[in-house]
């Protein structure tokens, strides 16, 4: 199971970290701390060197009721970012965050390796054609409306097999332009309440029948803290525990704010198997 990331196969049946790199000021955990490029470039290099395969930066805030960000406003965040961590990092694997044809298409033309969309492609009617035209992987994840309004569009008539035939349309739609390298991500926390998302962890091994690498993006969610009746900043251990499961479940990517941690699950789960 591999991805084509700049002409370097990137082997996914051992599960690779994704390490998160948020430059909007109201994210959920780390909004607004790494605003100058010297916090930026630590932070980077801090994951790179504990093990992450991949950075993913986004300048849209995608918690719940995020305040909405125009295109120009996005691409002013994100582009200088971009260029300045690939003259830093040249050999690095970027990927954007991002639901924007066009921020898209200028973060790849500036060097990025892959866009990580959390609609799909259903929020820009221009994106799996520009990811088509631009030959890199793509992370579709599951979401029903926008972040603004997701949380009150939870009612499924069954949550995993809508979310499998949700995943169906899209790989098909996006197979149909010509794109390859397809990531599937459930979307834990976007139009999910907290018990669907244990549901959906409970049976994350179902999404092996799509036959796509699965990306799982648990790190210090709600469905953590609120569990535990705790905080996203005291939420690292219990972000391990459901690492650890998504492995067991069939996770190959682990998008996560801290590498070091998920790279040790990463490991332990892997000694079990061998």
């Amino acid at each position: 199971m591999t991805i084509n990331c700049k002409g370097k196969l990137i082997d996914l049946s051992s599960p690779k970290v994704m390490g998160i790199l948020n430059i909007t000021p109201d994210s959920f955990y780390d909004g607004g701390f790494y605003k100058d490029q010297t916090k930026i470039f630590n932070q980077v290099e801090k994951m790179l060197t504990e093990g992450a395969t991949f950075i993913d930066i986004g300048a849209y805030s995608s918690r719940p009721n995020a305040d909405h960000v125009s295109e120009d406003e996005e691409l002013k965040r994100i582009l200088p970012i971009v260029n300045s961590i690939l003259v830093e990092f040249p050999e690095i694997l970027l990927s954007i965050d991002t639901f924007r044809s066009n921020v898209a298409k200028a973060c790849i033309e500036s060097g990025a390796t892959m866009i990580n969309d959390i609609s799909a492609g259903r929020l820009d009617d221009k994106m799996l054609q520009t990811i088509a035209n631009l030959h890199v992987p793509y992370i579709m994840m599951h979401m029903r409306g926008n972040p603004k309004t997701m949380q009150k569009l939870t009612d499924y008539d069954d949550l995993v097999k809508d979310i499998l035939f949700y995943f169906s349309e899209r790989i098909g739609a996006a197979k149909a332009l010509g794109i390859i390298d397809i990531i599937v991500d459930p979307g834990f926390g976007f139009a999910k309440t907290l018990e669907q998302n244990f549901e959906l962890l409970n049976n994350l091994e179902l999404f092996k029948i799509i036959e796509k690498p699965l990306l799982v993006g648990v790190s210090r969610k709600s469905m953590i803290y609120k569990t535990l009746e705790t905080s996203a900043k005291d939420a690292l251990n219990g972000t391990s525990v459901l690492n650890t499961v998504a492995l067991q479940k069939g996770a190959n990517i682990l998008r996560v704010h801290d590498v070091k941690e998920a790279v040790e699950c990463v490991k332990l789960v892997e000694s079990l198997s061998s």
